[in-house]
């Protein structure tokens, strides 16, 4: 367990909320002088301690941060898996002699973490489960035949067990884990279960516990070195399209597809620029994705020179190998999606959206905008009656000119300040409201919808709401046919 020390003066905790509180999930040695420990109630620790400075707990990047150390443990093993959510165990057998001894290693182990400005603790002992809890409980190396007696004073709830099984023991007058070593493990399996006779047999070493590290992630970046600086712009361009060649080898034998990508041009004094494109949509064809560098490219001031590139595919899909066969019918999907990662580099991938069908009756219902790369294109769903129109928008009124009848579209009207005259008309298509839905713009009624076709050329959607006593003033128009 680590937690890297911060410049701030006096005790301090990392707090997460469970339930309907906060409790401290990570403190420092400031903190637990206070009498302070992890798994308080946050109130509680206030109480002692009313200077405590908290921060909220961020489990993600303490997952990303944790992930980032096992790679850096693997200096000292080749075998390290994670223990728990906050540490990390290793098997080093056959490893110490290379540093001196145990004492040495877990020495240099520890050096190098404060200079990294982490302070942690560590265990060395034959047993998976011993080393567990003495990490979590002060830390030391185990000798030889030692375990019983390093861990007989530790508290029953470091063998792994749940919290119900512990408070039992407790209760029985067994807090600590030498209260139960004596004891006969059929009277235990039969009262707490087997798992806790199967953990105290794992801090004992009595039952092998190996070390199985998880396989690691595939890192999809690649990087270039140059025997000579550039500075033109086409010269970082043929350096891009090298390293997208040699990346989308990679992804391809992992079948992934690239979603967003990160060119970094290292420069000679120093300074690190770089250039950072997104994709509508998985791929891993280098000659379309470069073509989206080079406005980023251009931009980029070269210095003194480019000395070196890297180039990562830091967001990924799966994207699984394509029939060739079937690549001339992709054409048109793959130009409509790099339209897509042009205009979103540019304005936002947020900012291009797509119609996407929905499930009302109501027009203005009748769509949902969604985010054109993060969305699948939908075929309308099959409906019967009128035609819509191909533009809608809010309901504009209507001034009608001349005698209005009842239930008949208005012969001449005016809408935008433009005079019209009803040539031929559609309709009705009655449409009611959904009483599900509390919405203001419908709470007249219901709306008879009419396709009208005007001699000045514009074919509108108008509709008409009866209850509205003026039928002069109850139309309004909503839509406009191609």
């Amino acid at each position: 367990m680590a937690l890297r020390r911060r410049p701030v003066e006096g005790p301090f905790a990392l707090i997460l909320r469970s339930g309907n509180s906060d409790h401290l999930h990570c403190l420092t040695r400031a903190a637990e002088a206070q009498g302070l420990h992890r798994g308080m109630a946050l109130a509680d620790a206030r109480a002692i301690c009313p200077d405590l400075a908290t921060r909220p707990a961020d489990l993600a990047r303490e997952t990303a941060a944790l992930m980032h150390l096992r790679r850096w443990i693997g200096q000292y093993s080749p075998m390290v898996a994670r223990d728990g959510a906050d540490g990390l165990m290793a098997d080093i057998s056959g490893v110490p002699h290379l540093f001196g001894g145990e004492d040495e290693m877990r020495a240099d182990l520890h050096t190098r973490l404060e200079r990294a400005g982490l302070s942690a603790l560590s265990a060395i002992a034959g047993a998976r489960g011993a080393a567990h809890a003495l990490a979590r409980h002060g830390g030391g190396i185990v000798p030889e035949g030692g375990l019983a007696e390093a861990i007989g004073h530790l508290p029953v709830s470091a063998l792994r067990i749940d919290a119900e099984t512990a408070q039992a023991l407790a209760r029985m007058g067994l807090p600590r884990i030498g209260d139960i070593l004596s004891l006969p493990r059929a009277p235990l399996a039969r009262r707490f279960g087997p798992g806790l006779v199967l953990r105290l047999d794992q801090a004992l070493g009595s039952q092998a516990e190996p070390v199985a590290p998880e396989a690691e992630e595939p890192h999809f970046g690649v990087r270039m070195t140059l025997p000579e600086p550039v500075g033109l712009q086409d010269d970082v361009m043929t350096g891009v399209s090298r390293l997208l060649e040699r990346l989308c080898e990679k992804l391809a034998h992992h079948d992934r597809g690239a979603r967003r990508l990160r060119l970094e041009l290292h420069r000679l004094d120093r300074e690190t620029a770089q250039v950072e494109i997104g994709l509508a949509r998985a791929m891993r064809d280098p000659e379309r994705i470069a073509a989206l560098f080079l406005k980023g490219v251009e931009e980029v001031e070269a210095g003194f020179g480019i000395e070196a590139m890297r180039l990562t595919a830091h967001v990924t899909e799966h994207l699984p190998p394509e029939q060739l066969g079937a690549r001339a019918a992709l054409r048109q999907e793959d130009a409509l999606a790099d339209l897509f990662s042009r205009l979103g580099n540019r304005l936002g991938f947020d900012r291009v959206l797509r119609l996407a069908p929905a499930q009302s009756k109501i027009p203005e219902r009748s769509f949902l905008l969604t985010p054109a790369a993060y969305s699948e294109p939908e075929a309308p769903p099959p409906r019967t009656g009128p035609d819509r129109p191909i533009l809608v928008f809010p309901p504009e009124p209507v001034t009608a000119g001349g005698i209005a009848h009842p239930g008949h579209p208005p012969a001449r009207f005016r809408w935008r300040r433009m005079a019209f005259s009803t040539l031929r008309a559609t309709g009705p298509e009655r449409i009611t409201p959904e009483w599900w839905l509390d919405d203001p713009a419908w709470r007249s009624g219901l709306r008879d919808y009419w396709r009208i076709e005007t001699r000045e050329g514009p074919r509108l959607w108008l509709f008409h709401t009866p209850q509205v006593p003026d039928a002069a003033r109850a139309w309004f128009v909503q839509g406009e046919f191609a």
